[in-house]
């Protein structure tokens, strides 16, 4: 937001060492922590110990440092935009003017609209790899936490200059899709689901696995089923077909209902002839060791191929004794296909719970092994399970699972109550697209705000509250934002300085804002959209003090229409904010 007079600076500081003899510097700027008065801050250290070591001197480093930090102090003067510059301790501080730096930050958000807080273009591609739920079962509160978290993570990436591919990885072949296709061709023949896709897939799915348990001698019909898809009989391969897009339909209605889009489906299914390629092409390099003849499995023993002592990454079995595929061997196969669609990746993400890092951990390395040179960009972004505690009471056909439409349901419910208590005027139609809003958001936001590598446990009760850190607490900061704007006719005034004694809410609310682009650079590189939910409960805990302490259509000019800027700002900062969360901003609650 301020290049154009950091550069200016850092032109200025090249030029005192080169008219100095010094050594062109190489300058590091971090912000100055808010404490009334905006600035950014450089020190001198490196430079002086650079120019002594070029002179051949030995000099006390941190005097040297501060003392070209006065000379250059007093060099700079007071440049354009800056309300004075101070030498302390090596380091040189440059102080913004308080009115300059809130326009200036205010400003920028309402001319950038829905694009601030990004960041330029990259040209360079990753993909992120979420969601993976099995074909031919329920979607489970099991999957809520990779679905929500590699959203928010496309739309931070994406925010932060990268070109993202969104994918997904439905498991559509397995024991779990013989047991389903068994049962029905058994029992439910040339039934088709209607509305709860999802639900009525799951359901036969328990109802098969309850059959094979009361009769455990129909595992030899379940074992003669898997033999015919594997001779691809044309009648098992069709129910196949047809009964898997039943189930992806079921999936697009729940995606559909989180908002979450792929633009690429990879399936198992279509990994596992490649993958046995790649395990034979480890035999052949002496990487894996095959054990067929004896009965045994093909193995890589990890560590002593890399030649280490201790367990590491230890032995990854990458085809069963009878030359079946397994999870590892698609996984071979799966990471060498999206490089080979997409070769100009720079990072393929993999976001899969925690309790798979081993299993990452040997398919990347066990690709470096074979040479291909991508592995290394290969990376699992772990997450931890999200569990729901006594009072969060679903009914499931399954029994033991709770299912995401129920999950759904419920929040919208529930928040469709608080609407009609909150704002009984709204129509129908409004109350209800509110309460899917807030409904959704509710669900998301927990999964958003604690580190990815940490349990959550949902409940209710925090989930939905509009007093502390959760998703309608901000969204109820943007819609009294909206308020205020709309008693103020919906015209935004031009831009103005805000040349008159900021209130402290104020200058924290634009000190907030004016972080949001560089927390979305932080949450990208750290792969942490928690980032992001504790900027946006930020700005709506800050927004909601300016709001009880600052009054705005009430205040005379200039006031009024420096603040009425100010909650434009805010608004837009909270709506991106949000948007980055996959979660939706209410216009009203």
């Amino acid at each position: 937001m301020f290049e154009t007079e950091q550069q200016q600076v850092e032109q200025q500081i090249l030029a005192f060492c080169k008219e100095n003899g010094l050594p062109e510097p190489k300058l590091t700027w971090g912000w100055i922590p808010f404490n009334g008065h905006w600035g950014t801050s450089t020190s001198f250290f490196q430079l002086a110990s650079q120019a002594a070591r070029e002179a051949g001197q030995k000099v006390n480093v941190s005097e040297k440092a501060n003392e070209l930090a006065e000379r250059i102090a007093a060099y700079l003067g007071t440049p354009a935009g800056f309300e004075r510059v101070e030498a302390v301790k090596g380091y040189l501080n440059l102080y913004f003017s308080t009115a300059g730096y809130a326009q200036r930050v205010v400003d920028a958000v309402l001319e950038q609209g829905k694009d601030f807080g990004g960041g330029a273009r990259r040209g360079e591609r990753v993909m992120v790899e979420f969601s993976q739920p099995n074909t031919h079962k329920a979607f489970h509160v099991g999957h809520l936490r990779s679905a929500i978290l590699g959203d928010a993570l496309c739309n931070i990436l994406e925010a932060s200059g990268y070109d993202v591919v969104r994918a997904n990885y439905p498991g559509d072949m397995g024991l779990h899709v013989i047991k389903w296709l068994w049962n029905y061709m058994k029992h439910h023949v040339g039934e088709k689901p209607e509305n709860d896709i999802t639900r009525w897939m799951g359901s036969l799915y328990a109802e098969a696995n309850d059959r094979l348990a009361e009769t455990p001698e129909f595992e030899a019909e379940v074992r003669a089923l898997y033999g015919r898809w594997d001779q691809r009989d044309p009648e098992v391969v069709e129910l196949w077909k047809e009964t898997r897009q039943w189930s992806l339909d079921g999936f697009t209605q729940m995606y559909n209902e989180l908002d979450i889009h792929f633009d690429r489906y990879y399936f198992n299914s279509e990994e596992e002839k490649p993958g046995k390629e790649i395990v034979n092409e480890l035999i052949e390099k002496g990487i894996a060791q095959d054990e067929r003849a004896n009965d045994g499995p093909v193995i890589v023993k990890i560590d002593e191929q890399l030649g280490l002592t201790k367990d590491k990454y230890r032995v990854m079995v990458v085809l069963r004794s009878d030359s079946t595929a397994l999870y590892a061997t698609e996984d071979l196969a799966l990471a060498k296909q999206k490089f080979i669609d997409y070769p100009d990746m720079v990072q393929s993400f993999y976001v899969v719970d925690v309790r798979q890092s081993l299993h990452f951990q040997q398919v990347f390395k066990t690709l470096e092994l074979a040479g291909y040179e991508w592995a290394q960009r290969c990376q699992h972004v772990v997450y931890e399970l999200v569990t729901l505690p006594g009072n969060v009471i679903l009914a499931s056909r399954d029994g033991n699972v709770v299912l995401l439409e129920d999950l759904i349901r419920e929040a919208t419910e529930r928040a469709l109550a608080v609407v009609e208590e909150k704002n009984p005027d709204l129509d129908s139609e409004q109350k209800q697209a509110v309460a899917r809003a807030v409904g959704i958001g509710a669900i998301k936001y927990p999964m958003l705000a604690r580190e990815n590598a940490k349990m959550v446990t949902f409940d209710w009760k925090s989930a939905l509250d509009f007093n502390g850190q959760a998703a309608p607490y901000i969204q109820y900061a943007h819609v009294r934002a909206n308020s205020i704007l709309r008693k103020a006719g919906g015209v935004v005034p031009a831009s103005r300085a805000f040349d008159y004694e900021m209130a402290t809410s104020e200058m924290q609310l634009v000190d907030l804002i004016s972080r949001f682009p560089n927390e979305v650079q932080r949450a990208a590189a750290e792969l942490k959209p928690l980032q992001i939910a504790n900027i946006a409960y930020d700005i709506a805990q800050t927004f909601t003090s300016f709001y009880n302490e600052c009054p705005v259509l009430q205040v005379e000019e200039p006031v009024r229409s420096s603040r009425l800027r100010l909650v434009a700002a805010a608004k837009q900062a909270l709506a991106n904010s949000l948007a980055l969360l996959g979660i939706t901003a209410p216009e009203a609650m």
